[in-house]
Formats: C-alpha cells, sequence, structure tokens
C-alpha cells in the first residue's frame, strides 16, 4: 500500500487525538526545527541585500542548506554511532538531539559576529558560517524525523506532522517576521545599513534554540516494542566508520572549493563553442562540478574500504540494506515512481521560497509590510493548511491529499504573476500570501505523513534522510540560480515557470493512485 493506512474515523476521535503527548511534543520540536531555515533563507538575504551584496550572490546563499539534500549521507552515522556519555544518559535519539541542537546555536552566533559588508573575506566567511548552520541544522532534522517515526504509530502520523508544521511554521515567524520587527528596531534599512542592529538580531533569535534543548530534555525515548535490535559494533569500528565520514567530507569540501577557478574557465570555454544560454552553460557547469566533487569523495571511501580501513560489512547493512529493503517492498516500477514524486513534488513552493523576500522588497513593500502580511499572516494561513492537511489525510487518505496540493501549489504561484504586474498593493499581497500559505500548509502536512509512511522501521533515521534529502535536492539547486533568472527574464516569466513544473508532480500522482 502507497501512502499511510486509514481508516474512517469520526470527526471527534480524530479531534481527541491532538492531545496525544507525542503530537503537542512535535509541536516544539518542530519549533526547534524551524529556527535555522530562514537564518539561511530569507532573513539572511534581507540582511546581505540591505549591505550591499548583489541579488544574484544573495541567492547562491541558498546552497548553503544544500546539507539538507545531502543528509542521508551521515545519517547512517547519527543512527549507529553512540555518544560518550550522552547516549547512556540521555538515549540514541536524544544524545544526537542535543548535540545538533547545540550546534545549531554555535552556528547562529557565528553568523552574528560577521559584517558581511566589510570586505570579500567576510561574505566568504558568512558562507561558511551559513554551511556550518546548514549542516547542524540538517543532523537536527535527520533526529526529529526519525523520533517522530518511532514516538508513536503510523495511524498518528498526519497529527504528528500538522504539530510539526504549526512549530515550524511558528519558529520561522520568529527567525523571519521576528528578525525583521528587531532589525527594524534596533536601527538599520535599505537606506542606512547597521551591522550592530543585525548581530543583536541574530542573536536573538539564536537564543530561541533553548526551547528545542529543553524539550529534548524532558521528553522520554521512543519505546517501540517493534523496533529492531541494533547490530553492536566495537568502539573502533565506530571510530573507522566516522574516520570514513570525516576524510569523505574533507575531500568533498576540497575538491568542490578547488573546483572553482576551474569551472569559471569551463564555463568560457563553453560559452564559445557550444549555442546555449550563458545562464544555462553556468548551471551545468555548477552541476558537473558537484557531481564530480561527490565522484572524488566516492572515489577516496572505495579506496578506505579497499584497504580495510573500514569494515564493508558495516558499510553494507548501514547503507545498501535501507535501499534494498525499499525497492523489495515496493518493487523497481514502482519505487522509482515515488522516487521521482518525492524528488519533485516541492519544488514549485521551494524555489518560489528562495526569491520571495527579494521579491517583496522589489516591489517596494517595507520590511515591516512583509513582516506582517507575508510572515504573521502567512504563517497563520500554514498553521490552518497544515491542520486541514493532517485532518482530510486521516480522513480521506493521503495520496488524495498529496493531489488536492500539488494542485493548489502550482495554481497558487500564479497569483505571483499577477501580483508581479500589479505592483506593491497590500490588499492583494494579502490575497496572494493567504492563498499560498493554506495550500503549502495543507500539502506540506500530507507530504511529510507521506513519507513517513514510505519508511520501514529497521532503517527510520538512514530511509527517511534519503526522502527528505531528495525532496529538497533539485529544488535548491534550481532556487540557487533564481536570483539569476529573474535578472535575465523577469519576475513574471519566472513564477509562470515554477507552475508549470509542477503539472509532471501531478501526473506522478494520479500513475500511484493508480497503482493503489
Amino acid at each position: 500500500m502507497i501512502g499511510t493506512k486509514t481508516e474512517n474515523k469520526q470527526w471527534l476521535d480524530t479531534l481527541k487525538a491532538w492531545w496525544h503527548p507525542r503530537v503537542i511534543t512535535m509541536l516544539f520540536l518542530g519549533f526547534s526545527a524551524g529556527i535555522p531555515i530562514l537564518l539561511i533563507f530569507g532573513t539572511l538575504s534581507a540582511w546581505l541585500t540591505e549591505a550591499g551584496v548583489k541579488k544574484s550572490a544573495v541567492t547562491f546563499f541558498s546552497w548553503a542548506a544544500l546539507g539538507y539534500s545531502f543528509k542521508f549521507v551521515w545519517a547512517p552515522l547519527i543512527d549507529r554511532l553512540p555518544l560518550p556519555l550522552l547516549t547512556r544518559m540521555l538515549g540514541r535519539r536524544r544524545a544526537w538531539l542535543v548535540i545538533s541542537q547545540l550546534s545549531v546555536m554555535g552556528a547562529i552566533f557565528w553568523m552574528a559576529m560577521i559584517d558581511p559588508a566589510q570586505s570579500h573575506a567576510q561574505l566568504t566567511a558568512m558562507a561558511l558560517a551559513a554551511v556550518a548552520l546548514g549542516f547542524s541544522s540538517a543532523t537536527q532534522d535527520i533526529v526529529i524525523d526519525a523520533y517522530r517515526i518511532e514516538c508513536v504509530e503510523e495511524e498518528y502520523q498526519a497529527m504528528l506532522s500538522a504539530t510539526y508544521i504549526a512549530g515550524y511554521r511558528i519558529a520561522m515567524l520568529v527567525a523571519s517576521a521576528g528578525a525583521f520587527y528587531l532589525a527594524d528596531f534596533f536601527g538599520t534599512s535599505s537606506e542606512l545599513y547597521q551591522y550592530q542592529a543585525w548581530q543583536i538580531t541574530y542573536g536573538i533569535v539564536g537564543c530561541c534554540m533553548i526551547i528545542g534543548v529543553i524539550t529534548t530534555l524532558v521528553i522520554p525515548e521512543p519505546d517501540r516494542k517493534d523496533l529492531p535490535e541494533r547490530i553492536n559494533y566495537s568502539a573502533v569500528e565506530y571510530g573507522r566508520f566516522f574516520l570514513l565520514f570525516l576524510c569523505v567530507a574533507i575531500t568533498f569540501g576540497i575538491t568542490f572549493f578547488y573546483s572553482g577557478a576551474l569551472t569559471a574557465d569551463l564555463k568560457g570555454f563553453l560559452k564559445q563553442t557550444i549555442p546555449l544560454s550563458g545562464r544555462i552553460i553556468g548551471f551545468l557547469a555548477e552541476c558537473l562540478r558537484l557531481f564530480v566533487s561527490l565522484g572524488v569523495a566516492y572515489s577516496v571511501a572505495q579506496i578506505m574500504v579497499r584497504l580495510g580501513l573500514v569494515d564493508r560489512a558495516m558499510l553494507d547493512d548501514t547503507y545498501l540494506e535501507p535501499v534494498k529493503d525499499f525497492f523489495k517492498r515496493y518493487g523497481m516500477k514502482t519505487a522509482v515512481l515515488i522516487l521521482l514524486l518525492v524528488g519533485f513534488y516541492r519544488v514549485s513552493d521551494i524555489v518560489l521560497g528562495v526569491i520571495s523576500t527579494v521579491f517583496y522588497l522589489d516591489l517596494g513593500f517595507t520590511k515591516s509590510e512583509i513582516a506582517t502580511v507575508a510572515k504573521v499572516y502567512g504563517l497563520l494561513m500554514t498553521i490552518a493548511g497544515g491542520f486541514l492537511g493532517g485532518m482530510l489525510s486521516v480522513r480521506y487518505g493521503v495520496l488524495r491529499i498529496l493531489m488536492a496540493g500539488a494542485l493548489l501549489s502550482a495554481a497558487t504561484n500564479l497569483l505571483f504573476v499577477l501580483l508581479a504586474n500589479v505592483g506593491p498593493d497590500l490588499l492583494l499581497l494579502k490575497i496572494v500570501v493567504g492563498i499560498d500559505n493554506l495550500a503549502a500548509g495543507l500539502a506540506s502536512a500530507a507530504f511529510v505523513a507521506f513519507l513517513s509512511s514510505l519508511t520501514s522501521i529497521s532503517f527510520t533515521a538512514v530511509q527517511y534522510a534519503v526522502f527528505s534529502s531528495l525532496m529538497t535536492l533539485f529544488p535548491k539547486l534550481f532556487g540557487g540560480y533564481s536570483g539569476t533568472i529573474v535578472e535575465g527574464i523577469g519576475y513574471g516569466p519566472f513564477f509562470t515557470m515554477t507552475a508549470i513544473i509542477g503539472i509532471p508532480v501531478i501526473y506522478l500522482i494520479w500513475v500511484l493512485r493508480k497503482l493503489e
């Protein structure tokens, strides 16, 4: 069966499920997960724009969150590696959760100490801090996702998805509208940039992560009797496993960093020899750079395995078995269709979200107007959509609500075309943001429940990390070029393009529903 299993529950039973302790817990863990994301995307975009950084460079910063798209690489490490003392004291999930939350706080405070307007070196340092925040936040997501799936039965997953999204969106409000209000209060603006205002703002928002730390310390470890017994390896084997991951990560980072000059030369050569747009050539060259870096890192891993530095059986158990389990349960044809759906379901709203704050500023809306309408009002509509999506998913099935969410997500992007043509009309902004966020909340709740239903309890963290990484990989790669595309074709055609991209998603859901 594709998607979560549902029963014909009464509406009263569905409403009572909201008071389940783990459903409430996900509200606070969702808050902890939602704090970092906009400190890399929208809020950081506003800071960099005020600091005078070029629009194309601003949207490239969205690549700092690529850690979310590659978290499946280190998810097995988190799933297997015990932390000294902490694992014994707190348990497997909570130990990693505390470490990741403290790392998120540290990365936010690091960003607060950097002024991107000072020099290119400071801008580079900001990029590194943003990457550290993306990595730490993605690690936190791995653990929260595993905890959510393991802490209750499958029938509650749609509810947990809804409260998780509610907490996540409230945190996004704090990290966006709250940050904008604070930045305005401390005296920074597009006309008069003040670094100290952003420094204090990021410091205050970083302290909000304490809510997540406290939640982690008071909640229990998942107590699922159907969890499989873990294979226990020696401390030396765990150490070698960690060394492998470290070497692979360092190799990837060095290769990607030092291949920048070669990539620039390749772009110049291709522009002279291939009759394609410079932006398309640039996108293809950067994709090649990414995949070459991944290939070199993979080669290093293979060499370490062949030298006997890492136990191959441990690697197979960690990386290959979760993949084999997924294809065995669904079959090759259905599994491929599912993976395509996972990879493209959220492309329309993620790509639009990367450029939305810059779009509002370019139209002429003030930061306070953006904070009030796009953030506060948008948050309320998203939460409403999330709760609606959770209840409807339990009542009518996940795939039906996925279809509704896909249709609405593509259609609502066309409303931004209207807004781009009309200009800074506050009433129209409220209408567009309200409808768009209601649709996004409904689609997200159903989609998270759908992803949770795809995982096997034997490989929770790894399989969900693969799904959620795939979910954001293409949208974030595409989103990194959104500023460049907008500069070339304008906002109207860009938003139309994001709506058209949603059509294949609708077709994939239709095919999967036929296979039920």
